[in-house]
């Protein structure tokens, strides 16, 4: 079992919800573990004297402009303690970076784009080195059908797009014939949540990469392209729940 499908299985009730939700829900585990972490890797005592410490400092160097000399050696101190404070926050970053990584990774895979249904019409395309010219032939699964397109088609400004329509769920590999070369994308077509890559790059003089045409996830529509996508919608709930789990719970 890989680790999407422990994910998964772990973070089950999240999928189920609607997805604003879902990643509201994940920026709140996930503040709250790594401010969690972040009190009792740090000793909070020591950061809070090396706060007011740089306060003090910031105020003394606004009083001393017109000294610049013993302006400049005020902070050179302040620096300094802000190096020190930065040294100490360290360690929780260290010990949060890979899990936060990780689950990023499978956030991605979730709350990014649209799965593609049963019965829905999606594009893939194949994309070429600048210049390249010929025709390119796609080979499709029973299940999958081309949407008034010809399997083989010229390319383009570089590309060949193809629409088509998936019948029932599965997970499906198209082939890509080009040159006598064979490429293969993996789909999934599915009525939950999931999806697989969008891009598969492809070692080839002359194929660039392989590209599923996602429709992506809006969580919330603002802006005339919609771009308030997972990503943004986490990191806005994310600065807002260590602010308040950081006055909760007194950490400096």
């Amino acid at each position: 079992m890989g680790l999407q499908n422990i994910l998964d299985m772990f973070f089950f009730p999240i999928i189920s919800m609607p997805p604003l939700l879902a990643v509201i829900s994940m920026a709140l585990i996930i503040s709250s573990l790594t401010t969690i972490i972040y009190k009792y890797t740090t000793n909070q005592s020591l950061m809070k004297q090396l706060k007011d410490e740089m306060k003090e400092l910031q105020k003394a160097s606004k009083e001393l402009r017109s000294d610049p000399a013993k302006a400049m050696d005020v902070q050179k101190k302040a620096m300094e303690a802000n190096l020190k404070y930065m040294s100490h926050s360290l360690k929780p970053t260290i010990i949060t970076f890979i899990p936060v990584i990780i689950i990023f990774s499978w956030m991605s895979s979730h709350f990014a784009f649209n799965a593609i249904n049963p019965g829905q019409e999606f594009s893939v395309e194949m994309l070429f080195e600048k210049g390249t010219a010929g025709n390119a032939t796609i080979i499709l699964p029973k299940e999958i059908n081309l949407a008034e397109d010809d399997a083989t088609k010229k390319i383009s400004d570089d590309k060949i797009k193809w629409n088509l329509r998936a019948e029932k769920e599965g997970t499906y590999n198209l082939e890509f014939r080009f040159n006598g070369n064979k490429h293969k994308k993996e789909i999934l077509v599915t009525n939950g949540k999931k999806y697989l890559q969008q891009s598969t790059k492809i070692s080839n003089e002359k194929v660039k990469e392989i590209k599923i045409g996602y429709q992506k996830l809006v969580l919330i529509p603002l802006g005339y392209r919609n771009w308030m996508g997972w990503l943004g919608v986490y990191i806005w709930g994310s600065l807002l729940f260590t602010s308040l789990l950081r006055k909760w719970m007194k950490i400096h």
